[in-house]
């Protein structure tokens, strides 16, 4: 059965040349004009890339703080205890514990959006790794949250910090702000992304790397950007 596409979003296409790659600069203003949902949308971009995922040297997987933040408010638990505990308390982690926090995980329990631990947890926090690992809530030492700077992880989550890895297809997609940031504020924090995903380009990748990118808002149609602006 064919979908069928709300007045709005076709309206929203309407807007859009699908036979053009648009400069950041004038996707940045496209996709804030052409956003419709009723909440303040995000905005991400999606990078299709020539890798093959089932090669371990060819997933991209990684952290990066936007410098203008993320727009979204987020949860965050620690596991740490003793001094580190203290620190991610006094850096603003909304939860923080060991045993008790990997108890009520077990429970069902997952409202928070980004959990950190310190190395010497890692094996508590392993145990429920079934309930945290679908979520994309595991501790990753690649995305900086398995860390023993536990001030410096909280407030990096707090302050705008986004993770991004491959899908099995070679994409990576990343969330970049809101429909509501000053479209220079979301071309500066498309840049920031932009720079990490090619710095990450594997070694043994051929040819072309970025084979297309995109930027759409939450439920609105992509707009293809032109690379070399990126």
């Amino acid at each position: 059965m064919t979908k069928k596409h709300s007045k709005k979003y076709l309206a929203a296409v309407e807007k859009v040349d699908a036979s053009k790659k648009y400069s950041l600069a004038d996707a940045t203003a496209l996709v804030k004009e052409i956003a419709f949902t009723k909440f303040d949308s995000n905005v991400e971009v999606v990078f299709d890339l020539n890798v093959d995922t089932t090669k371990a040297d060819q997933q991209l997987r990684g952290a990066i703080v936007l410098p203008n933040g993320s727009g979204n408010d987020k949860k965050v638990a620690v596991f740490a205890e003793g001094d580190k505990a203290k620190e991610a308390s006094d850096a603003g982690a909304d939860f923080v514990g060991t045993d008790e926090l990997v108890e009520k995980v077990k429970a069902g329990w997952t409202d928070f959006d980004v959990a950190i631990a310190t190395p010497d947890q890692m094996a508590k926090v392993g145990r429920v790794g079934r309930a945290l690992g679908p979520k994309g809530l595991m501790p990753n030492p690649k995305e900086g949250t398995v860390t023993l700077d536990v001030a410096k992880a909280v407030k990096d989550a707090k302050g705008g910090q986004v993770t991004y890895r491959t899908d099995k297809n070679g994409n990576v997609a990343v969330p970049v702000g809101k429909v509501s940031f000053d479209a220079e504020k979301l071309a500066q924090n498309v840049k920031t992304v932009s720079s990490t995903v090619l710095s990450a380009r594997p070694s043994t990748v051929k040819g072309t790397y970025v084979l297309s990118a995109h930027l759409a808002s939450t439920m609105g149609p992509g707009i293809a950007l032109d690379v070399a602006s990126l």
